[in-house]
């Protein structure tokens, strides 16, 4: 069955995701429309937001009990995945770009304000001080978190590879075969450490969240700058919103509101080639 899509749409949208410029026809003028590099807020006023917490981490490490862990403080805010970066501005019209051009402002600067004001409203409505967002594909793009927030901090979770790439090939066994479960997960692992090399922040080891979470809570508190609170340690005394395939973990194990232990490390010899680069990294190899 043919798609109802026109094709100059398609082809529109196409331009979009790999050059970032999209055509938009007005009556009959055509326009193309730049995103323009991103750069630095052009007044500090223009964050609400100015010091975001991004926790970076490739997905299947754990980041979402850390979320809940850390929303279970009384000050911290640390909302499902929201995936704001996916969302971008569009101007149609040749007036709407001469106006955005007379304002000095380009679309990935518009971006950056919807972004900045999504994670505002996220942090307003819980009442708390300090945000931590979770997006696990926020790394792949940690540089430019950094340019639109100056500001910003991260902090780093990482697990044992191998734990990794099995966990995602856990979820759905026949469609993510083990060989694409390593090539997935690597990908994140490894720009997850460009970034940890890149910028400054704090590294937690889930196996060390999991085996003492006082000691790691307490790490954790001093970074974002809070009293550490006990209550951390059980976050299924508080509500953390879903639990749902999408924006987060969904399995009985986080549903079950206690931190349990991480299962033993797999043996050195059974390690792939491929991950004994990022293990050895990240201290799981010698």
């Amino acid at each position: 069955m043919a798609s109802s899509t026109p094709w100059r749409t398609s082809a529109s949208d196409a331009l979009a995701r790999w050059t970032g410029y999209r055509v938009v026809r007005d009556g009959s003028h055509v326009d193309t429309l730049p995103r323009g590099r991103a750069r630095p807020p052009l007044d500090p006023q223009d964050r609400l937001v100015p010091e975001p917490v991004f926790l970076l981490s490739s997905v299947r490490s754990g980041s979402t009990l850390l979320r809940a862990v850390l929303n279970s403080h009384s000050q911290v805010h640390s909302p499902h995945e929201t995936h704001f970066r996916r969302l971008t501005v569009v101007a149609r019209t040749p007036p709407s770009r001469q106006a955005l051009e007379a304002d000095g402002l380009t679309l990935s600067d518009v971006d950056h304000l919807l972004w900045d004001r999504l994670l505002h409203r996220s942090l307003e409505r819980s009442g708390k001080r300090v945000l931590v967002e979770k997006t696990p594909s926020n790394v792949f793009v940690a540089d430019r978190l950094h340019t639109a927030w100056p500001g910003a901090r991260f902090i780093f979770l990482i697990r044992h590879p191998l734990m990794v790439a099995r966990s995602w090939h856990a979820a759905d066994p026949a469609g993510r075969p083990m060989e694409r479960a390593v090539e997935h997960t690597l990908a994140y692992m490894e720009h997850l450490e460009r970034a940890r090399r890149r910028h400054p922040g704090i590294t937690v080891r889930y196996e060390d969240l999991t085996a003492d979470p006082a000691t790691q809570t307490r790490r954790l508190c001093d970074f974002l700058g809070v009293e550490w609170e006990p209550a951390m340690v059980d976050y299924g005394q508080a509500d953390h919103g879903r639990f749902e395939a999408g924006i987060g973990d969904w399995s009985d194990r986080i549903r079950s509101g206690r931190i349990q232990r991480a299962a033993d490390l797999p043996a050195p010899e059974d390690v792939p080639e491929s991950l004994t680069g990022i293990a050895r990294a990240w201290g799981y190899l010698a």
